[in-house]
């Protein structure tokens, strides 16, 4: 019998790839009929890019993102909080990675594809689950009832496991802030391969390049989002999540955000479209687990995009469960074991992400001195900066000296 995954994205897909290289049979149900390359972009931090070259993937990967160097933060006038290095140039084994979503996402499945063959359906929405002490099995809305012998919930942030799961829980919490998204032709900044955010947490904008720049036009494809805090008490229409946006909606709240080094703006002006997104996450559950079917991903732990994290927990709980079911062979004594290990960690991030991620700076240096100053050092010491970001690493298991330390979760694909 196979293992069963609900949805064919980030996290489904790697934990297919993960089962492909134990040589455990499993098979995909993705609701949408014909994936498509969409989304905007996204980072991976050098713990789950580990896992994805141990997959095999390092060559493709470099051919749709780029290696990310700096990641700084800076305040709602440009001036500089905190700037520190990333991936290989901090001194870790592995890059940290800037991609477009859509792309990878169709990467893992064209890969997983070659590999393992007619293992994923598409046009397949789960609508719920039954467990049994040998087994599990998934409910499909075609009336279709598939049985195996676990069932693995990557199902995203509105998982229809989850809310078998968890009946009362409701929609998303929203948090009273509205991110704007979009991708514009542009030249680097700051040095190139840099990731920046600016701003507080009423209003802030982040910007990193996609693509190297375009050795004919010297410009690249800059991904950049502009987040406002808005009446939280306002009644979201359905059609607001995810939608098409007018750029006047937000464009005037960021006229003056020409710093020099990057005009936001005029990365705005020059977008194509854009999309527009509530700034939600999940309380933490008390268990992610239920007889023979676990949660992964969002499904488990849908968190505020705060700390480029959210993908790189998706990765990490596919290897940490792969390695789990290798251990302990496809039963629920996997799952457990899976869940005691990452829902500690997921929950951390979680809480983390709501104000005290790494870009709370941000924040305190608008409360210290309205966002103005000539030396960081009189408002925050560096010191603190340094220990302030070091404390996210540790808490999303980044840290350089620990990471470059650890074996393996699986090891490398042998092909």
């Amino acid at each position: 019998m196979s293992i069963l995954i609900a949805g064919g994205g980030i996290a489904g897909l790697v934990m297919g790839l993960t089962l492909h290289q134990l040589g455990q049979p499993f098979r995909i149900f993705e609701r949408v009929a014909e994936p498509k390359p969409l989304g905007v972009g996204i980072n991976l931090q050098p713990n789950a890019v580990r896992e994805l070259f141990d997959l095999g993937l390092e060559v493709q990967l470099d051919q749709i993102g780029i290696r990310t160097r700096q990641y700084g933060f800076y305040t709602k006038s440009g001036r500089e909080i905190w700037v520190e290095p990333r991936g290989r140039v901090a001194g870790y084994n592995w890059p940290q990675l800037s991609l477009h979503r859509g792309k990878f996402q169709m990467l893992l499945l064209e890969e997983l594809r070659a590999r393992a063959g007619d293992c994923v359906e598409t046009g397949a929405a789960v609508a719920g689950f039954e467990t049994s002490d040998h087994g599990a099995a998934l409910l499909l809305t075609d009336g279709r009832r598939v049985e195996g012998e676990l069932a693995i919930a990557g199902d995203g942030i509105h998982s229809a496991i989850r809310r078998q799961m968890v009946p009362q829980e409701g929609e998303p919490i929203w948090n009273g802030a509205i991110m704007w998204r979009g991708t514009s032709e542009a030249p680097h900044f700051l040095g190139g391969n840099a990731m920046f955010l600016a701003g507080h947490d009423s209003q802030r904008f982040v910007a990193y390049p996609l693509t190297a720049e375009n050795p004919g036009t010297g410009l690249a494809q800059i991904n950049w989002i502009a987040e406002l805090k808005v009446d939280s008490a306002r009644a979201l229409r359905k059609g607001d999540w995810n939608r098409p946006a007018n750029k006047l909606d937000f464009l005037p709240a960021f006229e003056d955000w020409d710093f020099g080094w990057v005009d936001c703006p005029g990365l705005i002006r020059t977008s194509g479209a854009v999309y527009e997104y509530p700034m939600v996450d999940r309380d933490p559950l008390p268990s992610w687990t239920t007889g023979n079917v676990t949660l992964m991903g969002d499904a488990a732990h849908a968190t505020y995009p705060v700390g480029s994290n959210g993908a790189t927990l998706a990765i990490i709980d596919a290897r940490k469960l792969g390695r789990a079911i290798r251990d302990f062979g496809p039963t629920r004594p996997a799952l457990l074991a899976y869940e005691a290990e990452m829902r500690p960690r997921a929950e951390g991030v979680l809480r983390a992400n709501r104000g005290k991620g790494p870009d709370a700076v941000m924040q305190m240096v608008e409360d210290r001195c309205g966002g103005v100053f000539e030396d960081i050092e009189t408002v925050i010491p560096r010191a603190d900066l340094a220990a302030h970001a070091e404390h996210y690493k540790r808490l999303s298991g980044f840290s350089i000296d620990i990471l470059n330390a650890e074996p393996p979760i699986l090891g490398p694909f042998k092909g």
